[in-house]
């Protein structure tokens, strides 16, 4: 099948031509048709398999001009970086469409955006958060909205958007097509399909925890952190088609530290990205990274579900990831449109259940490589990794010492002492006032 087959207008297919593309994914053919029905739609397919073209086409492809300056299209995401994917991706589809297409996301200021979004707007992409903000501040009209697209839900319900989620669909008309994206069903995403949607079909590209074919998947197993430093090193410069690499680390912390033992060596090569950096770092570093500025990209699993960079050649995975999923989505940045992808992660010891629970939702089992012979084992353990020796407190009570020398003893005073001898007022005058008293003459 190709784009052909679609029942596209003559503004998508051009779109497309220019854009390269011309034989659908497995998901964008099936989301096509059941969403031009105007039914709901449940979408489960993994990172890579072109969600985004899925449901934008259908979208676009009834979307009609309004003179009415609200949103007909309401797309939310879970990252600021997914929002402006998602306006790039529509500006391309809708190059000869007069449509405008508008982003929103926190961390940027409000008003700015409000200005924006009041001017006129036909498809709103936003995170929950922003987007909730908003639509409270009377920027736009809700009412007008007929199509809802919601990206990523399961990692928006993992990021804790669920509040928001129900605030604003709440706050939307009844009658509207609802188009929901995830890569897992969970419990809590099934609860919010059966509040607010409309017995929705059920969409899957490939079972999730599938390794997608085209991607080739390796194993390292590597002691430590300053090792794994090392085999990174020894493996980008020995490899000349690593020339497009993402780098993922388990935490921020990590990231960085990473970042420091590589940046030296690999100067104005490697960038770094996580959610505490700076708006216009993040964006100028997948910048920097999508022109090839960039050999080298190091970033947490923000990265995983945020952007889309094309022809990325290999992910490596520094550490294993403690959730299953999120190594099918971090391998998925690579391999891309039937393209040839090869995912390398290190693994400790510590980190092997991590790597049995990653097999047993793909029922595959990753190939072991042995560490190259002129790789530096390093014996240097990092803060965290050096064992934590927990002692613990014995409160004893102190024994109260019993002297048997018995109580101390002073002696009295003579003004003190007591005596049973009976003294005569003489002996007593006497002993006062130290001379002899006598008795004055008698008065005649």
């Amino acid at each position: 099948m190709t784009f052909n087959d679609l029942n596209l207008n003559t503004a998508l297919f051009s779109a497309l031509d220019d854009m390269g593309y011309t034989t659908p994914t497995t998901i964008q053919q099936k989301v096509f048709s059941v969403a031009m029905s105007s039914k709901d739609v449940c979408g489960i397919a993994q990172t890579g398999t072109g969600k985004t073209i899925a449901y934008l086409l259908p979208c676009l492809r009834q979307w009609k001009f309004d003179k009415n300056k609200d949103p007909q299209i309401l797309i939310v995401v879970p990252t600021r970086e997914l929002v402006t994917q998602v306006v790039e991706t529509i500006n391309k589809l809708s190059s000869y469409m007069s449509l405008i297409a508008i982003g929103v996301y926190g961390g940027v200021n409000i008003n700015t955006q409000q200005i924006e979004v009041e001017k006129g707007v036909d498809v709103l992409v936003a995170t929950p958060g922003r987007l909730y903000d908003l639509a409270m501040n009377g920027a736009f009209k809700t009412k007008y909205i007929k199509k809802l697209v919601i990206d990523e839900m399961d990692e928006m319900l993992n990021l804790g958007f669920r509040t928001q989620l129900k605030n604003i669909m709440d706050l939307l008309p009844q009658k509207r097509q609802n188009l929901l994206f995830s890569a897992t069903i969970t419990p809590e995403v099934t609860a919010l399909m059966d509040t607010f949607f409309n017995a929705p079909e059920i969409i899957e590209a490939a079972p999730a925890g599938t390794p997608l074919e085209n991607i080739e998947q390796q194993i390292y197993q590597v002691p430590n952190f300053n090792t794994k430093v090392n085999l990174l090193s020894h493996l980008i410069l020995g490899d000349a088609s690593m020339q497009k690499v993402l780098i993922f680390a388990a935490t921020k912390k990590l990231a960085d530290q990473l970042y420091e033992s590589v940046a030296a060596k690999f100067e104005g090569r490697v960038g770094v990205i996580h959610s505490n950096k700076e708006q216009n770092h993040r964006f100028n570093t997948v910048r920097l990274f999508k022109d090839g500025t960039y050999q080298f990209l190091i970033a947490t699993d923000i990265v995983a579900r945020g952007i889309d960079i094309a022809e990325v050649t290999h992910v490596i995975n520094f550490d294993t990831p403690d959730v299953p999923e999120n190594y099918i989505h971090r391998i998925g940045r690579t391999g891309r449109f039937d393209k040839k992808g090869i995912a390398i992660t290190f693994t400790t010891e510590k980190e092997t259940p991590l790597l049995e629970a990653i097999e047993s939702l793909m029922q595959y089992q990753v190939p072991v490589v042995a560490i190259p012979a002129d790789v530096e084992i390093s014996s240097v353990l990092t803060e965290d990794e050096i064992p934590k020796v927990i002692m613990k407190e014995i409160s004893q009570k102190v024994k109260k010492v019993v002297s048997t020398a018995g109580p101390a003893f002073h002696e009295k005073s003579a003004k003190n002492s007591k005596s049973n001898v009976k003294k005569s007022r003489r002996d007593v005058m006497q002993k006062k006032y130290k001379k002899p008293i006598k008795r004055g003459a008698k008065k005649k």
